[in-house]
C-alpha cells in the first residue's frame, strides 16, 4: 500500500487503484481516455467517483485502466454493502461521461510517460 492509504497494482496492460485488497466491482462502468499518466488517471477517477457516490454505505471506489490500441480503457466502480442500484449505476456513468470531468482528466494527466507518477 502506498504512503496515501491507496494501493497501486501495475502489470503490463495496466494498473488499478483500490483502497481493499482483492480489489472488487460490484458494479462497473466503463469509458475509454486518451494517453497520459494512468496513475493520474486513476485518481482523478476516482476522486470524483468518491464525490458522487461518498453517501452509499460502504462505498470503496475500484479504478482499473488498461492500455489497448493507444488509448486507456477505463473500469470504475467499486464494492458497496448492500444491493447495487440503477441510480448508482447512473450517477457512475454520469461521472465518466461528464465532458467537464473528461477534459479536466485528462489535462491533469498530460505529464511525460503512460507510467510516470
Amino acid at each position: 500500500m502506498s504512503r496515501s492509504g491507496w494501493h497501486i497494482l501495475k502489470d503490463d496492460t495496466g494498473l488499478t487503484l483500490c483502497r481493499h485488497l482483492p480489489p472488487r466491482f460490484d458494479f462497473v462502468v466503463y469509458t475509454v481516455l486518451p494517453g497520459g499518466q494512468a496513475l493520474r488517471l486513476a485518481h482523478q477517477i476516482r476522486q470524483d467517483l468518491w464525490r458522487a457516490l461518498q453517501t452509499l454505505r460502504g462505498f470503496s471506489p475500484v479504478v482499473r485502466l488498461e492500455w489497448i490500441a493507444e488509448c486507456w480503457h477505463v473500469m470504475a466502480g467499486g464494492r458497496v454493502l448492500g444491493p447495487v442500484t440503477e441510480a448508482m449505476v447512473a450517477t457512475a456513468e454520469d461521472v465518466l461521461n461528464s465532458r467537464r470531468n473528461r477534459a479536466r482528466w485528462v489535462n491533469a494527466a498530460r505529464m511525460t510517460g503512460q507510467w510516470s507518477q
